[in-house]
């Protein structure tokens, strides 16, 4: 956002944009107000990423509409929980929309991109679990991270994880995604030096309870460092896991 309001005083400054057509503009920035939607332009300021687009619930109209609006500003676009249909939408739209089928997930990429920064680590205890952490990893690379992901290390097999314990100490946050019984985060929060965003799947037999065993299991967990987010939430992990990241804090280097 502070790029745009620079480019935007950069404009009027060379005369490529009259005073008046600036004060339009700038009126666009906080929000706009679409009716059945006020699209938060300001989104990008306070938190570094612009607002993202949870699909459910919405027309494909309506996501398209909320999209164009994003894009016109030049920010990457997010469509969360995303079916093929949204996609066959957006692509009529946009030029460089990409479907990712496992993460559940459309983007529409910004004409710019920066060079991924610190290391965010993304952990499955399952091979099941990879829509959510898909999704993880997606929202943190999107935001500028370099992610590396760990899949299928569960308890069941700790050996699988104990040979990758350098992504464990060079990661300055790491999302580890669990269901059955959601033991995984805690013995990666024994492990680990950074912060756990432990996330809670919907994997698993009867008594999981659709991801509510897990939750459970990880909102009591004895390790430190270690934060729930709410069950199958990976864009959450991921947003959260990419804040840390750009903080600097965790022990990560660039």
């Amino acid at each position: 956002m502070q790029d745009s309001y620079r480019k935007l005083l950069e404009q009027v400054r060379e005369g490529r944009l009259s005073v008046e057509q600036a004060l339009q503009k700038l009126r666009a920035l906080p929000y706009e107000d679409l009716g059945y939607a006020r699209v938060d332009h300001r989104r990008l300021l306070q938190k570094g990423f612009p607002e993202v687009i949870y699909s459910p619930g919405k027309t494909l109209t309506q996501i398209v509409e909320i999209a164009r609006r994003l894009f016109n500003t030049d920010v990457p676009v997010l469509v969360t929980r995303a079916e093929p249909p949204v996609f066959e939408a957006l692509r009529r739209e946009f030029p460089r929309v990409e479907y990712h089928r496992e993460a559940r997930a459309v983007v529409i990429r910004a004409a710019e991109t920066a060079a991924p920064k610190g290391c965010v680590g993304v952990v499955t205890a399952g091979t099941a679990d990879l829509p959510v952490a898909e999704e993880a990893a997606l929202t943190a690379e999107l935001m500028g991270c370099r992610v590396v992901r760990l899949y299928d290390v569960g308890v069941a097999g700790l050996h699988r994880l104990f040979d990758s314990m350098d992504l464990l100490l060079q990661a300055r946050a790491l999302v580890v995604v669990a269901g059955m019984e959601g033991a995984l985060p805690s013995v990666v929060g024994g492990l680990a030096a950074c912060p756990v965003i432990a996330v809670p799947s919907s994997v698993g037999y009867g008594a999981n309870f659709k991801g509510l065993a897990p939750l459970l299991a990880m909102l009591n967990s004895c390790a430190p460092g270690v934060a729930v987010v709410n069950i199958d939430n990976g864009f959450g992990a991921g947003y959260m896991a990419a804040l840390i990241n750009r903080s600097g804090e965790g022990g990560g280097a660039d």
